[in-house]
């Protein structure tokens, strides 16, 4: 049975991190990420670490998972495509990416190898395999140094949160069309609501989009008008001198 759990796990996981980078709607990705994050965890039961697991799907598939629901809800869908970098950003890229895929197939093809061994070579569990004490001890002896380079690249995925967030709210990210939400409907504008409350910056921004977007359209047919005006004072002009020339000559 284990096997059997093994095999639809892995696949699992190969599917959803090929969609995460496959599927161009972030939200899809965000589902696929999330769907990967489960199948590991279920690989993680199967080692019998069941700390490892919980903490997978509770911060990684929950917390984490929200947080990025929240930034590509308001990002948008508009983003880097393949052809966003240059030559060189394209080359290191690939060329870290084939290198982690031969770590990753020579760290594969190490525990096949390893699993082919006897049983009396192979590994043995010791007790308390998997606790949160056990997992604490590692994590703050052998393994400190990666676990302080994955605080590091959080807090730089948090700083890199925020300046989206600036560039959005100083206009550098071009803003879609203005929807109204339920809420907006339900409750009435001035009652110190929550919603009036956390919606007061969005609306006020929202509207100062719309006054601008009716004042360059003003200006637009403004210019439209004044060039028909010209274009019409030309043609009387011209349509004037040609009935002088003509009085002229009779």
């Amino acid at each position: 049975m284990s096997e059997v759990l093994f095999f639809i796990s892995a696949f699992v996981a190969i599917a959803g991190a090929i969609g995460v980078i496959a599927l161009k709607n972030p939200f899809n990705s965000v589902l696929a990420l999330v769907v990967h994050l489960i199948a590991l965890a279920m690989l993680f039961l199967l080692l019998h670490s069941e700390f490892v697991a919980a903490a997978q799907v509770v911060v990684y598939a929950g917390a984490v998972m929200v947080l990025y629901v929240f930034v590509s809800a308001y990002v948008g869908e508009e983003g880097e495509t393949w052809t966003s970098g240059g030559r060189l950003q394209r080359g290191i890229a690939f060329l870290l990416a084939g290198g982690l895929a031969a770590e990753i197939l020579i760290a594969t093809l190490g525990a096949g190898l390893q699993g082919m061994a006897d049983s009396d070579d192979l590994p043995t569990l010791q007790a308390g395999f998997g606790s949160a004490a056990a997992i604490g001890k590692l994590l703050l002896t052998q393994y400190l140094l990666a676990f302080e380079a994955a605080s590091l690249l959080l807090l730089a995925a948090a700083i890199g949160a925020v300046l989206l967030a600036r560039r959005r709210a100083t206009g550098a990210v071009a803003e879609g069309p203005r929807v109204l939400s339920v809420t907006e409907l339900v409750s009435s504008a001035g009652t110190g609501s929550m919603t009036e409350g956390t919606r007061g910056t969005l609306a006020a921004r929202a509207m100062e989009a719309d006054r601008l977007a009716e004042r360059r359209v003003a200006e637009l047919n403004a210019a439209k008008n004044r060039a028909a005006h010209k274009e019409a004072a030309k043609a009387a002009a011209s349509s004037d001198a040609s009935t002088d020339a003509e009085g002229g000559d009779a």
